[in-house]
């Protein structure tokens, strides 16, 4: 793999042992900034620590992690987090649920849950624009713990938005909605992997379904290892995931989403 000025994260013989456990096991892995990427594997397949490793929160036993041009271990990780936004369901229990929505926004600007530093016109300007592009504007007044989850996932993602950062993760961000929040959701994420001046955007999921068409890339892992990684179409094949899952799969493509269906009894 080559480190160039267009290369946003590259990943090189990664390894990482946790007491006992070999959890990371031999990955390399590139992305160029704009590609969007899509990282799907079963719960414990290691997707979600691979990323914690990336954001600059966990540290491989072994092998090397580049991100944005940093070469993690000799940079400094608190400026390089500042260009990665990270957004998760996990995030909702560390904001106070009487939290007005245009302060939850703002503070992403700040990387704090509650506002810690002075803020003025610019500030909630920004914020207004972004639950604009996110059709949230009336929500603006709103407590946060008063909004659906959908909702709740929407501030998020223009919460992490305020720092514009280069690099976006979104870690399962659809768990725990329903079919219409999802597919609701999933068009705000979609016009967001559409803007000529938006981040690069890794989608983390165990879900093929919710793979969209932006991301045109896929990394499939299983059991801690890169089982394969490259265009969606040939990733997301029926064969990739009836060896990947060890069942029998067959996929259906419906605008441009790959839909799995298990076609023998378990």
């Amino acid at each position: 793999m080559n480190n160039t000025t267009e290369t946003a994260i590259l990943v090189e013989q990664l390894d990482w042992w946790r007491d006992d456990r070999h959890i990371l096991k031999n990955i390399n892995w590139q992305v160029k900034k704009k590609e969007h990427w899509a990282v799907l594997g079963l719960n414990g397949s290691g997707k979600t620590s691979l990323l914690q490793m990336i954001a600059g929160y966990l540290w491989p036993t072994k092998g090397t992690i580049t991100v944005l041009g940093n070469r993690y271990g000799q940079c400094d990780l608190r400026e390089v987090r500042k260009s990665i936004g990270w957004v998760s369901s996990v995030l909702e229990g560390r904001i106070n649920p009487g939290e007005r929505v245009r302060d939850v926004v703002i503070s992403g600007k700040f990387a704090s849950f509650g506002l810690y530093e002075a803020w003025g016109d610019a500030e909630v300007q920004q914020a207004e624009q972004l639950l604009r592009q996110f059709h949230c504007q009336h929500l603006s007044d709103a407590r946060f713990g008063r909004l659906s989850e959908g909702e709740q996932q929407k501030v998020l993602i223009a919460r992490a938005l305020m720092a514009k950062p280069q690099l976006l993760i979104l870690d399962e961000p659809c768990n725990g909605l329903d079919l219409y929040a999802r597919e609701q959701l999933l068009q705000t994420i979609a016009r967001l992997g559409q803007l000529s001046d938006g981040p690069t955007l890794l989608y983390v999921t165990h879900h093929i379904e919710e793979i969209l068409p932006i991301f045109q890339s896929v990394l499939l892992m299983v059991g801690g290892t890169i089982f394969a990684q490259g265009e969606r179409e040939r990733v997301l094949s029926a064969e990739n995931l009836t060896a990947a899952y060890q069942v029998p799969i067959d996929v259906q493509w419906r605008a441009g989403r790959a839909w799995p269906q298990v076609v023998a009894d378990l």
